[in-house]
């Protein structure tokens, strides 16, 4: 059994053995502007069988207390177990005001008196009561949809009173990161999790046209065992429990911004290799060239074991400086598979 979602007709569920109060009631919602389908049932078990009947569906029940089966405290404590998504009206002629008020206090939506009944107090009961009832069962659904994503998030969240700065609640993944318990970090505020020099971010302006996360920037926090992490935070203003609040994903990025950095360092080793091979090298080839010319040019024997002297030290000249840059590329290429194995531990 399923509530209706249209607002234009309403399918109520009439509990009521009297056939001239049945009939009442009839008469006063008919010559209401909404259309009203109504359902008779004349006991407790037809109730029963009415609400487990797939093809029915039903916006409100009116709900007489006097039934040959079930009467008084005890039918709506019964009605109240079956935790109905619709809201349940009472019509009876009990005007006793503490029993309407324990009724209320059970979950009844509203207590009618059926000696003050008249057609507009009947219409705005069912319409208010089943209009209240779907904005509480949005709202409910709202808030769990909330709780799933937050708390099944994979990335840390937490939210904080942005006036206090206490913080409100944590998913799993921050309490993971932090290794904190969730009572831990629900007695701290944000700025405990923050190295010195850092703040955390406060009451935004938001961006023309977004609602979502925005970003802050890079902080430093500081775990629970004193570990110094770098995060990426992204936050966004948020009302929670009816108090201004926000809601801030830190991501842990230190071992990427290593990455980054190792990287960087790795192009700068580059560069100078690069250098190394246009410049270093090139001397002592332009050398050993333009001495294996002189050499074959001369026919002078002393000249010509001068020159081999020279010959020889700009060939050992060049092997010093391959034998540098090999030794240089070898540093970059192994820091190469380390950074890569490091990332690809990050990314999975």
């Amino acid at each position: 059994m399923t509530p209706l979602i249209s607002t234009k007709k309403y399918r109520i569920l009439v509990v009521e053995d009297n056939p001239g109060d049945f009939a009442l009631v009839e008469d006063f919602l008919c010559s209401q502007p909404d259309e009203f389908e109504l359902t008779h049932a004349k006991t407790y078990k037809q109730v029963r069988a009415a609400l487990n009947d797939p093809q029915k569906c039903f916006d409100a029940i009116l709900l007489d207390l006097s039934l040959p089966d079930m009467q008084g405290m005890a039918l709506i404590s019964e009605i109240s177990t079956l935790d109905l998504p619709i809201p349940v009206i009472v019509l009876t002629g009990y005007s006793d005001m503490s029993f309407g008020v324990r009724s209320l206090s059970m979950g009844i939506s509203d207590y009618l008196l059926k000696d003050e009944l008249d057609p507009t107090n009947l219409y705005k009961s069912i319409v208010y009561s089943v209009e209240r009832k779907r904005s509480v069962s949005a709202l409910a659904t709202s808030q769990k949809k909330y709780s799933e994503l937050f708390h099944l998030s994979p990335l840390p969240m937490l939210v904080f009173d942005q006036e206090t700065s206490q913080i409100l609640d944590a998913n799993k993944a921050a309490l993971k990161q932090y290794r904190y318990t969730h009572s831990e970090l629900l007695a701290m505020h944000i700025e405990e999790l923050y190295a010195t020099g850092d703040t955390a971010p406060r009451e935004m302006e938001p961006e023309k046209g977004k609602t979502s996360l925005q970003q802050q920037g890079i902080y430093q926090h500081r775990c629970k065992d004193g570990k110094l992490i770098k995060v990426d935070i992204l936050s966004n203003n948020i009302e929670f429990k009816s108090r201004p609040a926000m809601v801030i994903l830190a991501n842990d990025v230190t071992e990427r911004l290593d990455y980054i950095k190792a990287i960087e360092a790795q192009n700068d080793k580059l560069a100078e290799i690069s250098w190394m091979q246009s410049h270093l090298v090139r001397a002592p080839v332009a050398r050993l060239l333009a001495l294996t010319q002189l050499f074959s040019a001369s026919k002078d024997a002393s000249e010509k074991e001068e020159m081999a002297e020279y010959i020889l030290k700009s060939a050992q000249e060049l092997d010093e400086v391959i034998k540098h840059i090999t030794i240089s590329t070898g540093i970059v290429i192994n820091d190469n598979l380390k950074k890569s194995e490091m990332l690809s531990k990050t990314t999975n």
